[in-house]
């Protein structure tokens, strides 16, 4: 006898401050078979969204002490629960400001008083959306996984063609093994960066925190990168006492290298990259500038998304993760990353890290 697995009931969080709405979405809600939790306040939702979050957030506008867009901000900056839907309540007769509600990360929007199939409809929309989403994700993470371990083999066939063995080979031929190995070696990265993203956004990565001498950490990064800068000029200012912070030193040194690397690819020959170390009170400040062609304004915050890339960025190759993987490993030490951009002037990407941190001591 086939035994088929039980779907799992969608759980609603509804966040109203007037409990007479909660009743009626509740009944509402549960007739249709869903699971409902039900909070009066902004910072009650946020106890609720983390200690079970939910497959889907009704968020009321407003509140006292904390509005719906003010929630929905501080949802979407916590790793466990930025992809969870939030669609905003609002009465009639309130102003709601659409364009807010889209910019804090709200998917829809739905007006008082309710009229209940089409409440019914949105939720089953963006419940239906996330599910696809989680199945891509899904999906790749399987196929991703799978394919390192044949490009591992390739990789390492390629590394002896072009080692002991090259010999045997003329010289175009030579060419193009280590251009076939640089291109494997570059796979396997992308394919790593896209699990620990993964990893990372599920929480699932622990971090190895150890007491980090940065300046010696900053210096090796150099010397395995001197070699892409080929006629750039890549300058270091750094103070030159030593600098140590709590960190996870393979994780960190990956940020260093993807920056690095970035601001060496995009810029030309010729031009400049430097890189700029200042210790403040209470953290370090690492920024990286390049004279390449540089970023637009509306493309600084989406270029830190997963798969996010520049439009004139996109013809070098790349998954458009290496970024993602930067902020989320800056993030997970508790510190901040950013992107200073002109078209035409160049970039400077920057992270800053605690020096300092009672909550990173645990290591």
């Amino acid at each position: 006898m086939t035994t088929c697995k039980q779907a799992k009931v969608p759980n609603i969080l509804i966040v109203d401050d007037t409990p007479a709405n909660l009743l009626l979405m509740t009944r509402m809600l549960t007739e249709r078979g869903y699971r409902t939790q039900t909070v009066l306040s902004g910072k009650l939702a946020l106890q609720a969204a983390i200690t079970q979050p939910p497959d889907l957030i009704l968020l009321d506008i407003t509140m006292p002490e904390m509005n719906g867009y003010e929630v929905c901000e501080q949802l979407k900056a916590e790793t466990a629960l930025k992809e969870i839907p939030v669609i905003f309540i609002s009465a009639l007769h309130e102003t709601m400001d659409k364009v807010k509600a889209f910019r804090v990360g709200g998917v829809d929007y739905v007006t008082k008083p309710f009229q209940f199939e089409e409440v019914y409809a949105r939720i089953q929309t963006h419940l239906q959306l996330r599910r696809l989403e989680k199945l891509r994700d899904d999906l790749t993470h399987m196929i991703v996984h799978d394919l390192r371990n044949p490009l591992t083999v390739i990789c390492g066939f390629l590394e002896t063609l072009d080692g002991g063995e090259a010999k045997k080979l003329g010289n175009s031929t030579q060419r193009l093994v280590a251009l076939a190995r640089r291109s494997a070696v570059e796979l396997t990265t992308m394919i790593g960066s896209l699990l620990d993203v993964s990893k990372m956004e599920a929480g699932e990565m622990k971090l190895q925190r150890e007491p980090c001498d940065f300046n010696a950490l900053l210096h090796a990064v150099l010397v395995t990168t001197q070699a892409l800068s080929g006629n750039c000029t890549l300058t270091l200012a750094m103070p030159e006492t030593p600098l140590t912070v709590m960190a996870d030193v393979a994780l960190i040194r990956r940020v260093l290298q993807n920056l690095l690397s970035n601001a060496l690819k995009y810029t030309p020959d010729s031009g400049n990259v430097r890189i700029v170390v200042t210790p403040f009170e209470s953290e370090i400040r690492i920024a990286v500038t390049d004279t390449g062609r540089g970023i637009a304004p509306q493309y600084h915050q989406h270029i830190f998304e997963k798969f996010g890339q520049v439009e004139d960025r996109k013809n070098h190759l790349g998954t458009g993760l290496g970024l993602t993987f930067c902020k989320l490993a800056v993030e997970a030490h508790g510190g901040r990353i950013g992107v200073e951009s002109e078209v035409g002037k160049g970039s400077t990407f920057w992270f800053a890290l605690p020096l300092q941190n009672d909550s990173l001591s645990e290591c």
